[in-house]
């Protein structure tokens, strides 16, 4: 049989890539990891609280060093923070290292997706979200489409549909 590819979830918050990653994990029938989960994990504190107290700049570097852990693994499905892109090691890796998948979200579901989300640091801020994720978009958005092999859209389907679209596309 052959070897399983990693399938990478790329894409803004709110655009589902932890629910849809859970879908394409069980599906597949491969492991599935969420980049935040396992810096929670392994700091022991919420992604908030690395935030706090060690700024993005500190968040970024455990995020390419959780990145680069995880996509050394074989067969998986990673779910990956909506700023992981932005270091330019993690996006070679994830490039090399699997098939990337773009989940491309408008900035209206992502409000809506995002709105009650406390554990959002980027979103707690005085700035209004609606300005945030516009700003966030505009800066990451030709960084996603960058290294994407595809680019999926999220707004009209269900988590799961996305996924079975994921699988269909891939042909798996």
């Amino acid at each position: 049989m052959a070897e399983k590819r990693n399938i990478f979830l790329i894409g803004p918050m709110g655009a589902g890539k932890s629910t849809i990653g859970k879908y394409l994990s069980e599906m597949l029938h491969m492991d599935l990891y969420d980049s935040d989960q396992e810096i929670e994990r392994r700091t022991g504190a919420d992604i908030a609280w690395v935030f706090d107290v060690e700024g993005e700049e500190g968040f970024r570097k455990r995020e390419e060093q959780v990145i680069s852990d995880l996509s050394e693994l074989q067969g998986i499905v990673l779910a990956t923070g909506g700023g992981a892109i932005k270091s330019s090691l993690t996006r070679n890796r994830l490039s090399a290292r699997g098939i990337v998948v773009y989940l491309e979200t408008p900035i209206e579901k992502q409000l809506a997706r995002t709105q009650r989300d406390k554990r959002r640091p980027l979103l707690q801020t005085e700035e209004a979200p609606r300005e945030v994720l516009t700003r966030l978009s505009e800066e990451r958005e030709p960084m996603y489409r960058e290294i994407a092999d595809y680019v999926v859209r999220t707004d009209e389907l269900t988590a799961k549909q996305v996924a079975t679209q994921i699988v269909e596309l891939l042909g798996l």
